[in-house]
């Protein structure tokens, strides 16, 4: 749960409206509690000052909104955040749009994914039960995906034909998975990961059981692969 904030000013009104200040939110977003009212004292002698405490509602849609504006002004972006929260499945999905998503997806993805692994971490201290977070802009995500399981294949022919193994360049775990996912069914080559995070990576190589006579059979496969790719 959201922490307790003490806020002291010389009224009710004044000490909400710096708790407000101090959250960086509006009133709608915080739940407060008087602990002393103002008091003018007599004669404005022994006035004392109003105190209460106040903190953000516990609502994981706005935990996640509100860290990723607040993440944005930092960053000096401007970009629209829409969130779909499905208690059922405990998902979050958000996406982004503006004209400064290049900066947010940064290299291979690698600032979207900061993004998600963080506000991730941020929505989960404030729930009870694990939530999966998934942020996505301008369809990165699918992007990303096809051009890794076109990789994948591609790389699969370089193996088949030089019969050597090949090492991919260092991935996250999800990326991983695209690659091992695309080659799973594939006869003669298999997937393997090598290495500690952040630089574990992907190593195509044989299967034991690989002919070097099915040469043909593979570059047929290969060249309905690339015709699929020029339909597609």
């Amino acid at each position: 749960m959201n922490e307790w904030e003490v806020v002291t000013a010389k009224t009710v009104d004044d000490a909400i409206t710096e708790a407000l200040i101090k959250l960086g939110t509006t009133s709608d977003n915080i739940e407060y509690e008087v602990i002393e009212k103002e008091s003018n004292g007599i004669l404005g002698l022994f006035a004392k000052p109003a105190r209460i405490r106040a903190r953000l509602k516990h609502n994981i849609q706005f935990v996640a909104t509100n860290f990723l504006e607040r993440t944005f002004r930092a960053m000096n972006v401007q970009a629209k955040i829409d969130l779909n929260y499905n208690k059922e499945e405990g998902l979050i999905e958000i996406n982004l749009s503006g004209e400064d998503m290049g900066v947010l997806i940064g290299k291979r993805g690698q600032t979207l994914d900061s993004l998600q692994y963080l506000t991730n971490l941020v929505v989960n201290k404030e729930s009870d039960n694990y939530l999966k977070v998934k942020i996505d802009t301008e369809n990165y995500r699918e992007r990303r995906k096809e051009t890794l399981e076109n990789l994948a294949r591609n790389i699969a022919y370089k193996v088949k034909r030089t019969k050597k193994s090949v090492s991919l360049e260092p991935m996250n775990p999800y990326e991983r998975r695209i690659i091992h996912s695309a080659l799973q069914h594939d006869k003669y080559v298999e997937t393997h990961s090598e290495g500690e995070e952040p630089f574990r990576r992907v190593v195509i190589t044989l299967k034991k059981n690989y002919r070097s006579n099915s040469y043909n059979k593979y570059r047929n496969e290969y060249k309905g692969y690339k015709k699929e790719i020029k339909e597609n």
